[in-house]
């Protein structure tokens, strides 16, 4: 484990090397106010699989949506049948229906099952409507599914490799109804920042002022507002342009994201520390417990055997090591401070939360 902590610090310290300030193109930092995606969603049944796919004593709702489908093609069943179907399974249908897509465009569907089905795999999507929030029909979706798992079972033994209950239809539907897209309202357009960040801004602001001068605007942290032309073509050529534009983006706030469930520490270029001492040692208590067996003499009239249990307890008191940080000592130094004094992963949790509470961790602290 400690040869595995050093090799994390040199990862740090090259990636700290490495860590040069980049130009980003706008694009990459911000969004157009009111071009965005749109969610989709739908309910349907998948056919065709083997043998794999809802039990229907348990999932009604599939049964129910079979007779309902069947009563709308013209076939009636006799009130009362009961159905025993291996081969249909009940499935939700996610989409996302992109900014400007026109009817009749072809959309990614994702197929993920809501009943017991064991797998979707080759099973066929039927025509399933896809719904937005205001509960309009945007998409169709229908095709064969493409799952990327694949299990066997036989006399009592099973294996399964990757996840058998999602599939994924590329192109799986076709848009039938438009979502009207805005570019900008009236005189003006809207950067949305991906991060609330003045300094960004502030540099964004700047840079859209050297080719254009006087039309961008700061309106908050997050918000730049920009002049453009009225010609639908000339402001997308004039959008074009200031995506392209490339601004270096202000460094974040140091911060510390700690993953309790994982154990994972992650720490941006930002993080420094005052100075402050690290104790590190380890206490280790081990108890082996063991039967005893014990039987009466072999000539013995009376007598049964008795099995107790002999318990030895013993603590092992690792040596403790005391390491000083310095003040102002970046990602790199604090990493491979701390894999000196021999601290795992998880020995990072407990002392940068204890660094944190002494005042001497420069950074926010953010467990998830």
């Amino acid at each position: 484990m400690q040869k595995k902590c050093r090799i994390l610090a040199c990862l740090f310290v090259a990636l700290l090397v490495s860590g040069t300030s980049v130009a980003e193109r706008i694009r990459d930092l911000a969004s157009i106010s009111g071009v965005r995606n749109n969610q989709l969603i739908g309910y349907g049944l998948v056919v065709g699989l083997d043998g794999s796919g809802d039990m229907t004593v348990q999932t009604p709702f599939t049964v129910q949506s079979i007779i309902s489908m069947l009563g709308q093609m013209g076939i009636n069943l006799p009130p009362g049948t009961n159905l025993q179907l291996r081969n249909v399974a009940a499935v939700m249908v996610t989409a996302t229906l992109p900014a400007f897509a026109k009817p009749g465009q072809q959309i990614d569907v994702t197929v993920s099952s809501m009943g017991n089905a064991k797998s979707l795999r080759g099973g066929t999507l039927l025509m399933t409507p896809l719904k937005g929030a205001d509960n309009q029909v945007y998409a169709m979706a229908q095709g064969n599914m493409l799952v990327g798992g694949i299990g066997a079972a036989a006399g009592g033994s099973s294996v399964q490799v990757n996840h058998l209950s999602v599939g994924r239809i590329a192109g799986g539907a076709i848009v039938e109804r438009e979502v009207s897209t805005a570019v900008g309202q009236g005189d003006y357009i809207h950067l949305e920042l991906n991060s609330t960040d003045f300094t960004t801004v502030n540099r964004v602001v700047e840079a859209i002022n050297r080719l254009y001068p006087a039309a961008a605007t700061a309106v908050d942290g997050r918000m730049v507002q920009v002049k453009a032309p009225a010609d639908t073509n000339q402001r997308v050529m004039f959008i074009s342009q200031i995506e392209s534009l490339d601004i270096i983006p202000a460094k974040g706030p140091a911060k510390v994201i700690v993953n309790s469930r994982t154990g994972s520490v992650v720490m941006n270029q930002s993080v420094t520390l005052e100075t402050s001492a690290v104790a590190h040692g380890n206490l280790s208590i081990i108890i082996n417990t063991e039967p005893v067996i014990s039987q009466p003499g072999p000539f013995a009239q009376r007598g049964e055997t008795v099995v107790t249990q002999r318990s030895q307890v013993e603590i092992r008191t690792d040596e403790g090591n005391l390491m000083l940080l310095p003040t102002g000592a970046d990602l790199g130094e604090v990493v491979k401070a701390l894999t000196a004094i021999g601290a795992t992963t998880q020995d990072l949790l407990s002392i940068l939360q204890a660094l944190k509470a002494a005042g001497s961790l420069r950074a926010d602290l953010e467990i998830i």
